[in-house]
């Protein structure tokens, strides 16, 4: 099993250039950095997890020019959209900032995609109902799968549609950077299993994990899909413990990080990361 790592991604962190060396040094596989474009003040809207949102989420950088500063210091280090809100974005422009770093990163780029949970969010970029973000983001991954792999790239649905064009460059990585489902619900389920590469849900999302991952196979291999690969989101701190038991339940990859122990202070990130450095020889397959 291997282990990855997500930031918040803001001013006050680690710099990006500093954290990929840091991260891929230490035996990381991956950094994985998420999105929101903005916070609007006012907001019905309630924070996943529970309680106050944290002030950070109205402070992260763009994700996409991060990971490319760490590209550009790093060379094996997979560079992880965690996630990513496609459906904030032009898809045209997407296509091509996705592709671009693919190829300026020799082919690591993996694309975590999401819906998000702020509903006055999205409102303030489409005009796509909050009820129906699910299907018009597995549109959206229609349309960027046509954009990075069909020479004259075409599209026709109920919220994207747009004649034949060439979208280029290509990504490096054929047919296109892996594409991650981050939602862990029975929704999630049924959209990885229809459109994604991949499963990325956060743990204290999904309760009894053993009974979660187990549910979603059976679910996977009725649609005959039998090796999605599952990157697990580990909330807090996971002991060893916790980290042996994904791995034998065949998780690829822990990615931890995601409200660790004092995680408002960047200071002691050195010490998070050497942490789970140690238990990589243990976690292994």
């Amino acid at each position: 099993m291997k282990i990855g790592y997500t930031t918040m991604n803001t001013p006050a962190d680690i710099s990006p250039r500093v954290l990929g060396p840091l991260l891929e040094s230490a035996g990381f596989d991956s950094i994985w950095i998420g999105e929101h474009s903005h916070i609007p003040v006012s907001r019905t809207s309630p924070y996943p997890t529970g309680g106050e949102m944290p002030w950070q989420y109205t402070t992260m950088m763009d994700p996409f020019i991060s990971l490319t500063q760490i590209a550009e210091h790093t060379t094996e280090l997979i560079l992880g959209l965690g996630v990513a809100l496609p459906l904030e974005h032009d898809v045209l422009v997407l296509a091509k900032t996705v592709a671009t770093l693919d190829v300026l990163s020799a082919g690591r780029v993996h694309f975590g995609v999401g819906v998000g949970w702020n509903q006055e969010e999205l409102a303030n970029h489409s005009s796509v109902k909050w009820s129906l973000r699910y299907r018009a983001l597995g549109e959206c991954v229609g349309a960027l799968r046509s954009l990075w792999t069909d020479d004259e790239s075409e599209y026709h649905g109920e919220f994207y549609n747009f004649e034949k064009l060439w979208s280029r460059p290509k990504p490096l990585q054929t047919p296109h950077p892996p594409i991650l489902f981050g939602a862990g619900g029975k929704l999630g389920t049924q959209h990885t299993v229809s459109w994604a590469d991949g499963w990325m849900p956060l743990d204290v999302t999904l309760g009894d994990v053993t009974k979660r991952v187990k549910k979603f196979r059976e679910i996977a291999a009725t649609a005959g899909r039998f090796d999605i690969p599952i990157s697990m989101v580990a909330f807090g701190d996971p002991s060893l413990d916790t980290l042996l038991m994904y791995r034998d339940l065949g998780i690829e990859r822990v990615i931890v990080g995601s409200g660790r122990q004092g995680w408002e202070d960047p200071a002691g990130v050195p010490a998070f990361i050497e942490h789970y450095a140690n238990m990589l020889d243990r976690v292994a397959n």
